[in-house]
């Protein structure tokens, strides 16, 4: 085998082969890839079918002069490869090393941040807008998938590029895929469209035949617009102004690159319709492209194994059980996913419910209308949503469900440090932005077993309930069967502080979430009392006051945002009650929060046991 890879450094490197060694440097691409993200763990199905587009757009257009914006992001590992990157792909994804989404900060080549979908098409007709405006000749490349394709923001965009002179290309990635199986009636319309290849093939054949007789050609035009419905369905993309082309093959080099060079002349708002197969080039994925969406390390050559060991249930499978047993209990209960039916462990669920289950797309403002709908007629929705993404339902969660005083429970995972995906996922404002709603209330269980009776708890309520939880198990506590609600709003004391050994002063900890349980180790450590708070909203103000006045000194722990935090609501309380002491606020401070192993992250955070203690000696002894 060749070693042409590794002569590519940048993308002028490969601008510089001949053409026909655009096929065998994709191989190794795809070669590398494959081992690089086996010994790394990462997104890997998305990346492999993304491969020969990769090449294509870095040998036909100048980057990083033209702009190239991947939506989602998790699709750019070719293109990181491509960019000088190549060596630290061992570092992907791992603390200080690369990002597994595009970064700004990290390559010129990165030219927007993406991590959340349906932001590409925005981003790249604003580049191409700027250099209208500044005069400068370039192109801007928007990167879509046909399930980011959903999101009304991509809409919003296409409608408003589709009236502007900006050299602006979108590419429709269409693998039928985004992470779980796509959904709705714009998947089934993109379908149709790969249905009607005859009438693209007979466009084209058309045009080159009758172009040598002007008359004919421009009477073909006129019959092509009113008769275009009658061979495939109107192109829903033209009506938004821009030129279709598609859709091709785009795996095919052969189609790929002379495509892209003669959109590469053409003026005003292109689109071009590619077709890709996720885990193109590795059987195993591409047989079971969400089980390879994102693994961890495994031999290519055996592919994935199921774990021998006995792992923890996660705060995701207690999420799933619940909910199943619950629909069980209330035939009124329906699920709802923005597109994450895997991710928030609503497998099962839509199996023994499929009447009950809605993926909306990745759609999450209509998801929380929608399930604003179903509450106003007395359904009882759940709608399961990572924290990160509750962010872009903002506005909906206030006016369509908060204001109107609507029940429901938002599931929220990912809650807190996320690991490896980063800033861009991580879970940490979640009870800043939600404790400022009226109607609105935040759990934040401690434990397994806690998660399940607070998920029982807020589907009693007649209001809107978060449930926040993180990522992967807790410390192992029992799951117990039933659905056993706690006390809404109430707190407990885990530890009482016994007679002091140090000094007079007499510390509490108030623990908001999983970190009770270092939150224990440090209240055995230093003899203080330990609550576990349960509730970020409402706050048990009565068992505070108490709990203030026989202490001197408190200490809030959240795995979240200190600015507006939990933190922040004790000391508005301690205001209230005129209850001035002495607040130590432990949480995540006003960053964000890198990639990296969860464990070590908080660590570096100050948030386990030992940087506990530290910040409390520092800070009252």
């Amino acid at each position: 085998m060749s070693n042409l890879l590794n002569t590519i450094n940048s993308p002028a490197d490969l601008r510089a082969l001949p053409r026909q060694q655009l096929g065998p440097l994709a191989d190794e691409l795809r070669a590398y890839l494959l081992k690089s993200v086996a010994q790394t763990g990462g997104h890997l199905s998305s990346n492999l079918g993304t491969v020969e587009l990769t090449v294509a757009l870095h040998y036909v257009f100048n980057t990083p002069h033209d702009r190239v914006v991947w939506d989602v992001g998790h699709q750019t590992y070719p293109h990181k490869i491509l960019t000088g990157r190549r060596e630290q792909m061992s570092t992907l994804r791992q603390r200080h090393g690369l990002s597994g989404f595009p970064r700004r900060s990290e390559s010129e080549f990165d030219s927007f941040g993406t991590a959340h979908s349906s932001t590409s098409i925005s981003a790249a007709l604003g580049m191409g807008m700027a250099a209208v405006q500044k005069g400068e000749s370039r192109h801007s490349i928007a990167v879509i998938g046909d399930g980011a394709m959903t999101a009304g923001m991509a809409f919003e965009a296409m409608n408003n590029a589709g009236v502007t002179n900006a050299r602006f290309l979108v590419i429709l990635n269409d693998n039928d895929m985004s992470i779980s199986p796509p959904v709705g009636a714009l998947n089934r319309y993109l379908a149709q469209l790969m249905s009607g290849r005859f009438y693209s093939t007979a466009k084209e054949v058309g045009k080159q035949v009758l172009k040598g007789a002007p008359p004919l050609f421009e009477l073909a035009k006129r019959f092509e617009e009113q008769a275009k419905g009658l061979v495939v369905p109107a192109t829903l993309f033209e009506k938004f102004g821009f030129n279709y082309i598609g859709p091709i093959d785009g795996h095919d080099l052969d189609s790929l690159i002379p495509t892209l060079q003669n959109l590469k002349n053409l003026e005003g708002p292109q689109f071009l319709h590619v077709v890709t197969k996720k885990g193109q080039g590795y059987e195993l994925a591409e047989a079971d492209p969400v089980a390879y969406h994102g693994p961890g390390k495994f031999d290519p050559a055996v592919g994935l194994v199921p774990s021998t060991t006995v792992a923890k249930t996660t705060f995701t499978q207690v999420f799933g059980q619940w909910l199943c047993d619950m629909a069980e209990h209330d035939p009124l209960l329906v699920g709802i996913t923005p597109a994450m039916r895997e991710g928030s462990g609503m497998v099962a669920f839509h199996k023994r419910f499929p009447d009950r289950y809605y993926d909306v797309g990745i759609a999450e403002q209509h998801a929380l209308t929608f399930a604003a709908g179903l509450a106003c007629e007395g359904v009882k929705p759940v709608v399961a949503i990572y924290s990160t993404f509750l962010q872009r339902a903002y506005d909906q969660l206030i006016h369509d469900v908060a204001l109107q005083k609507l029940p429901m429970v938002l599931a929220l995972d990912r809650a807190g440090i996320v690991g490896a995906d980063g800033a861009t996922h991580a879970g940490v404002f979640d009870i800043a932005y939600l404790r400022c709603i009226p109607h609105v209330s935040i759990a934040c269980p401690a434990d397994e077993n806690e998660c399940r009776q607070l998920l029982t708890t807020a589907y009693q309520q007649d209001h809107c309930v978060a449930v926040r939880y993180p990522r992967g198990s807790g410390v192992g506590v029992p799951v117990e069967a039933g659905l056993k609600a706690l006390p809404f709003g109430k707190a407990e004391i885990r530890r009482q502080v016994q007679q002091s050994t140090l000094g007079d002063r007499r510390i509490a900890l108030l623990a908001f979430g999983t970190l009770l349980y270092p939150a224990l180790e440090v209240g055995e450590a230093m003899n203080a009392t330990v609550v576990n708070m349960r509730w970020a909203k409402p706050l048990d103000i009565e068992l505070l006051a108490h709990i203030a006045t026989e202490h001197d000194a408190l200490v809030t722990l959240e795995e979240g945002a200190t600015m507006g935090g939990a933190g922040s609501a004790v000391l508005e309380v301690l205001q209230m009650l005129a209850l001035p002491k002495p607040v130590l606020v432990l949480g995540i401070s006003d960053v964000f929060t890198e990639h990296g192993d969860p464990v070590k992250l908080l660590v570096e955070l100050g948030l386990d046991a030992q940087g506990i203690e530290a910040s409390i000696r520092k800070r009252f002894y």
